[in-house]
């Protein structure tokens, strides 16, 4: 199989990162492993899309280090590759990491839909990412699954919901993710709302979400795969993310430390919730993270924590992802891709 992954850079790719978890998976597996960022694609005068990838050399690799210390070594050669070539194209680009440069954000979503109408698999759906590109898909959810949240640009909308909820809420921007711009108000900073409010709306509409106490014990980032929960010999592949010392953001790059979580019912029936959506869209691997019995984000572009979940649980949740591309590969051979991109990402 040829799969190629799509990212924001390699400057800002690392060993531990899902994307390197996956593809060394593949690469270990056999497969041509491939690498793609928003500069690479060219359309042709023939209408045929290229890219100029970077190619990893089909070898033993020693480790997932050897295997990434290579993709960003001279050793990896950038080569001309037809899209239409590729069994599978996973786009892990973070859009928001882009945001300054709409032509970079939103590359992946142009160029998969292009690269899905000329026979490769994109995961995920190409045309349900240019819908989800912002936080109002998060809308688009049962409301039994969200917090209660308001979104808007008018600071006395925003005053009205922190009253409500008696000052105890949480402001984020519409657009953006890893925690940035985040800010909880509670009673002992309500005089602090203004500036809360000017902080994020300089940037776009403001996203007014009602707290959930349970958050205090941080958030669960739970994997779901072809809309069911990602699981390996009945093991969930899930983790309590917890936020440092006062901070409210839980997200491990932003301080947040990663803790072993047993997923029961609760969280079960949140996914459940929500995966005739994830299916219908053609989602195929996504991030949810749960506080309590609601979900407070979806993160279908480059979920992350893979490497901790496998490391938490003894188990390497890698392999049936790419197990999981295998039988997509094949389901298209054997039905001469009968089926749709939608259809085929979740199969």
């Amino acid at each position: 199989m040829k799969i190629a992954f799509f990212v924001n850079d390699l400057e800002r790719e690392h060993a531990g990162y899902t994307t390197t978890v996956m593809a060394h998976q593949a690469a270990l597996r056999g497969h041509e492993v491939y690498y793609l960022t928003p500069k690479d694609f060219v359309l042709r005068s023939d209408d045929s899309l290229c890219a100029h990838a970077r190619v990893l050399p089909q070898a033993k690799y020693k480790d997932r280090a050897d295997f990434f210390s290579t993709l960003v070594s001279p050793k990896c050669k950038v080569e001309p590759i037809d899209i239409a070539g590729l069994d599978v194209l996973m786009l892990r680009s973070d859009p928001s990491i882009d945001a300054d440069a709409p032509w970079a954000a939103e590359a992946g979503i142009l160029f998969g839909r292009e690269a899905a109408k000329r026979g490769t698999i994109v995961l995920n759906d190409p045309d349900s990412l240019g819908r989800a590109i912002n936080k109002l898909y998060f809308q688009s959810f049962p409301a039994e699954a969200r917090a209660e949240t308001v979104i808007t640009k008018n600071e006395d909308d925003i005053k009205a919901f922190a009253k409500a909820h008696k000052g105890n809420i949480i402001l984020k921007p519409l657009q953006g993710s890893g925690g940035s711009g985040v800010f909880k108000l509670d009673p002992s900073s309500k005089s602090n709302l203004n500036q809360m409010i000017e902080a994020i709306g300089r940037d776009g509409y403001i996203i007014a979400q009602a707290y959930v106490p349970a958050a205090k014990k941080g958030d669960i980032r739970f994997f779901l795969m072809n809309g069911q929960p990602l699981q390996v010999d009945g093991k969930y592949c899930a983790l309590r993310r917890v936020a440092a010392k006062d901070d409210i953001r839980s997200n491990i790059h932003a301080g947040g430390k990663a803790e072993a979580v047993e997923i029961g019912e609760t969280e079960l029936r949140v996914a459940e919730l929500i995966r005739p959506k994830l299916v219908a869209d053609g989602m195929f691997l996504v991030g949810i993270d749960i506080v309590g019995d609601k979900i407070l984000e979806v993160n279908v572009f480059s979920p992350g924590n893979l490497k901790s979940c496998s490391e938490l649980a003894g188990v390497d949740f890698s392999i049936p992802i790419i197990e999981a591309m295998e039988r997509k590969a094949e389901i298209a051979k054997d039905y001469s891709r009968a089926f749709d991109n939608r259809h085929l990402a979740i199969l």
